[in-house]
């Protein structure tokens, strides 16, 4: 599972002009899931984003999680964190898991979260969206979760 957060005043995400997912302060997470993901490394990826200090504390230091600041996660999925670009001009994306067993866990993603205290919102599952963001910083992270046993 990979995961592309940043840091953001605000965000949304919009299918066909209509916006159906939005937040203020907090995070988007671009959240791609690959074969062999399961239920841990979306356990893992919720505790690691919503405990990242990365927001900053009255010295300016990043040093309060989204808890700590009332933030709240727009989450978006994203196969194509998953391609392979190694090879030629044309991304591969043999990795990235099926539709089916990627909604489950992106859902799953975001049930975790909501459990640790983090309002998230969403955008629609396969859809074309549409994502616009006000960077804070900017402050943008790339997470995998460790390999897998």
């Amino acid at each position: 599972m990979k995961a592309v957060i940043q840091r953001v005043k605000e965000a949304k995400v919009s299918v066909e002009g209509r916006v159906v997912g939005e937040i203020g302060k907090g995070v988007l997470v671009l959240l791609g899931v690959e074969i062999g993901d399961g239920c841990a490394q979306a356990d893992w990826m919720a505790e690691k984003i919503v405990n990242l200090r990365i927001f900053a504390d009255n010295e300016g230091k990043m040093n309060l999680a989204l808890p700590e600041v009332k933030g709240e996660m727009l989450a978006v999925s994203q196969f194509t964190l998953a391609g392979n670009c190694s090879k030629g001009r044309r991304p591969s994306f043999d990795t990235a898991a099926a539709p089916e067993e990627a909604n489950r866990l992106y859902s799953y993603f975001m049930g975790q979260v909501w459990e640790r205290g983090v309002p998230v919102q969403s955008g629609i599952f396969q859809a074309d969206m549409e994502v616009s963001l006000v960077n804070d910083g900017p402050v943008t992270f790339i997470l995998e979760t460790p390999p897998k046993r």
